[in-house]
């Protein structure tokens, strides 16, 4: 199974490929949708949209995992950040592609087993869950793999939990 993590932004919107079959995983690519601050909003949504219809045609993802925001206290970061995830979900849903949605604490807890775990906790575990030589970067990119990897986690369990 082929999953998409993805971790939303304006400036940087992370992605995460990962095949697993349950037991294993293997990193297929990540990094980030970058897109310049001299363009209009509009100009960069259309610009990531158009980065995650190419990376879903690219890949063929059967889910795409998504995180949700957390509140911000900066309310102009919030929403941009809020229009972008809105940007990669209906990037998802023009494909056809599953989404499931994870809040920051869901994949914390999933990859580390600690809902308050800190930044770089998650990101080592990420490299050493996918057995990479170092933590991927940049941060977005290594977040987007642990929204990943999160989906396979809760996906895992919530099939033994229907046995």
């Amino acid at each position: 199974m082929v999953i998409m993590g993805i971790d939303p932004g304006i400036a940087l919107s992370g992605y995460g490929v990962i095949w697993s079959n349950g037991t294993k995983f293997e990193v297929i690519d990540f990094g980030v949708l970058k897109t310049e601050s001299r363009l209009s909003i509009a100009e960069r949504l259309k610009s990531i949209y158009d980065g995650y219809l190419n990376l879903i045609e690219t890949y063929s993802p059967e889910a795409i995992a998504v995180e949700e925001l957390f509140f911000n206290k900066n309310t102009k970061t919030a929403i941009t950040v809020g229009q972008a995830r809105g940007v990669a979900l209906l990037a998802a849903a023009s494909k056809s592609v599953k989404i499931y949605e994870y809040t920051p604490l869901e994949v914390k807890q999933a990859i580390v087993g600690y809902g308050r775990a800190e930044k770089f906790q998650v990101q080592e575990m990420v490299r050493v869950l996918l057995n990479l030589k170092e933590v991927p970067k940049p941060d977005d990119a290594a977040d987007a793999l642990a929204v990943a990897l999160c989906h396979i986690n809760m996906r895992k369990y919530k099939e033994v939990e229907r046995c």
